[in-house]
């Protein structure tokens, strides 16, 4: 296998961003998403490829592409290189393959706009930046596609940029991830500092000799852990995540499901060395996942925008990866990312379908009744939604069981309280959803079918859908445990990858135990699902009674706890009040128009003296030459023998 190759995987989408970005307004449609297609197939080609040869006998557990000089400055240098292991492959293959379905997707979703070209040109930018992050060698060359990855989301959530609620939703997610990459950055300065490298096998191979914990490693693992709370919609720099629904539907499920939001989780797993050596940053990791779960799930609960439930579930899911990765089951959090990339791109292009079917319509309010009129979105997105709720042997169930089980069984003193915020949040995860797919396909239509003329999606829609779907059944197959008849295959295929990792062996305890674990959150999953079947179905009106009921508890979690309100008021009003103040009073005002204003007037004054001198008058012109001459003489004279004596 040449590892050249390795280059072409973020070029290929690189050049489709150039051909359309600067043809693309003058290319046909057709062409346009043709070039868009092929330059995302031919590097899910080439991962499939290199899939093949890394898990063939007798392969090398990674690759690497030969250095190219980059930075050289004093003695530190930073090499532009790519390497694959097999973490980086499956990223790799989640971003390449559903990436690529939701480009397909998006060629009938967005026949219509205006930008088209705009649109596949931003897509492909993502792809490339993403690609850069995943295959990255060093901190350096990852912070590269970090930054890329949060310039292209500007870009894509603010598409409808005339729409002043997608604009600011752009710039609040860009601004928002700024401060967790504030983080990021100091922790690279200090890795230089004390590594004098940023070269990921360097840093690890010296922290692996290490005896020592704690101290530097807590220091730099909880500055990135910053900027992975900013990248993954952690609290408590979440709230970008909701608002970032104002851009189209496929760049929801692209971007904020399957792809950019991982890039947090895949940052905390491929530094595992660092975090290993600080059981403190582990447990503060482990406390943001869970309590981001059960937080984002409870405003879940109440939110009637059929992509905002999403987007909050998003937030919990990426939770629960947070969690499994501060008690060390590294495996089982990228299991769950992958299984979610799979069943919650499903679950957002589904919404998509239902969305273009009602022209437009994303409050559930308005829905009702849809199951007989697009049964092929009906259907696949009840796989997304079965496998969202865990229930088995769709593929949600075996990722979130191994979770839940790994946290029971950790050495964490937090571990059972862990567990049980986990097990509360699936409850709640399967109760939303199942409140979703009621509201949604069920009941009478809530809208004028005489005026809304419900139709299934375009064949390039609903193909998607029908792939993500079945990967949403089987493609949680690969890490069945032992406990249920299997191998977990995929923690196997990542041993090599997180062999130090510091998390109990599966075999290390009774069958038994997995199995009762494992029943108790399948049963509380088909308890959300029944509760969810009596509010919304059985019984429609209960649901509102106990809003009504328990009016200041709908009231906090219909308004998301206030935080944006609470954020506006603490830190961005002051900010803004400063910037006023301080910045454009003093700086603006004093120094800035001040300075100009100077110059200004010098320019004048200068204007004025030049007016006087080219005054016409050949006596006057006369006057001024002698005096220059007058002064050259004198210059000549006593600047070189100073004052005669």
């Amino acid at each position: 296998m040449n590892p050249q190759l390795l280059w072409l995987i973020p070029i290929l989408p690189f050049a489709g961003f150039l051909i359309n970005g600067t043809l693309g307004r003058k290319l046909p449609r057709a062409l346009v998403a043709t070039i868009a297609l092929l330059f995302t197939a031919a590097p899910a080609l080439i991962v499939a490829q290199l899939w093949l040869y890394l898990t063939s006998a007798g392969a090398p557990l990674s690759l690497s592409l030969s250095s190219v000089p980059w930075i050289a400055v004093s003695g530190f240098h930073v090499d532009f290189s790519f390497a694959i292991d097999h973490l980086s492959l499956v990223m790799l293959a989640v971003v390449t393959g559903v990436g690529f379905l939701i480009h397909i997707y998006s060629v009938s979703y967005m026949a219509h706009e205006e930008g088209y070209w705009r649109f596949f040109a931003y897509l492909n930018l993502f792809m490339f930046f993403m690609l850069v992050l995943v295959l990255a060698s060093s901190f350096l060359l990852l912070f590269v596609g970090w930054e890329g990855v949060g310039l292209a989301s500007y870009l894509l959530i603010g598409f409808y940029f005339t729409k002043d609620s997608a604009a600011n939703a752009g710039k609040k997610a860009f601004i928002v991830n700024r401060i967790g990459d504030f983080g990021f950055l100091i922790a690279m300065f200090l890795l230089v500092a004390h590594y004098g490298t940023l070269s990921f096998s360097s840093i690890f191979t010296q922290i692996a000799a290490s005896p020592i914990s704690g101290g530097l490693f807590t220091t730099i693992a909880l500055l990135l852990v910053l900027g992975a709370t900013g990248k993954s919609a952690q609290i408590p720099l979440y709230i970008w995540l909701p608002d970032a629904m104002e851009g189209p539907t496929p760049v929801s499920a692209l971007i904020h499901a399957a792809t950019m939001v991982t890039a947090g989780i895949y940052m905390v797993a491929r530094c595992h060395v660092l975090f290993d050596h600080s059981p403190a940053a582990l447990t503060v990791v482990a406390i943001i996942g869970a309590a981001t779960a059960l937080f984002a799930a409870t405003i879940g609960l109440v939110q009637h925008d059929i992509k905002r439930v999403l987007a909050y579930s998003t937030v919990s899911q990426l939770g629960y990866m947070f969690m499994a990765c501060g008690i060390g089951a590294y495996s089982a959090g990228i299991f769950h990312l992958m299984t979610h990339a799979f069943f919650k791109g499903l679950l957002f292009l589904a919404a998509g379908s239902v969305i273009h079917s009602l022209s437009g319509q994303q409050d559930m309010r308005s829905m009702g009744g849809l199951w007989k009129k697009i049964p092929l979105t009906f259907w696949t997105m009840t796989a997304g939604v079965f496998a969202i709720s865990g229930i088995i042997p769709f593929a949600g169930f075996f990722s979130k069981d191994e979770i839940l089980y790994q946290t029971f069984i950790s050495p964490n003193p937090l571990a059972r309280l862990l567990w049980l915020v986990g097990l509360v949040t699936a409850g709640i995860t399967s109760f939303y959803m199942f409140r979703l797919w009621f509201k949604t396909f069920f009941g009478e239509p809530r809208f004028d079918e005489h005026e809304t003329h419900v139709h299934e999606s375009s064949l390039v829609m609903t193909l998607p859908l029908m792939v993500l779907a079945i990967l949403s059944i089987v493609g949680g197959w690969v890490g069945i445990p032992a406990a249920l008849g299997g191998h977990n295959e995929f923690a196997h295929f990542l041993d090599p990858v997180f062999a130090s990792a510091a998390v109990p062996a599966v075999e290390a305890t009774s069958h038994g135990l997995e199995l009762t674990l494992a029943a108790i959150s399948l049963l509380t999953a088909i308890l959300g699902i029944f509760v969810a079947w009596l509010f919304y179905y059985r019984k429609p009106g209960t649901a509102a009674a106990l809003a009504s009921k328990f009016a200041p508890i709908y009231s906090l979690l219909h308004h998301k706890y206030w935080v944006d309100e609470i954020y506006g008021r603490l830190i961005i009003t002051p900010l803004l009040a400063f910037s006023r103040l301080i910045l454009g009073g003093l700086v603006d005002a004093g120094i800035i128009q001040g300075t100009g204003s100077g110059l200004a007037a010098t320019t004048r004054g200068g204007g004025w003296l030049v007016r006087r001198i080219q005054s016409g008058n050949i006596r006057s012109y006369a006057g001024w030459l002698a005096a220059g001459a007058a002064a050259a003489i004198a210059i000549v004279l006593f600047g070189h023998h100073g004052l005669p004596h």
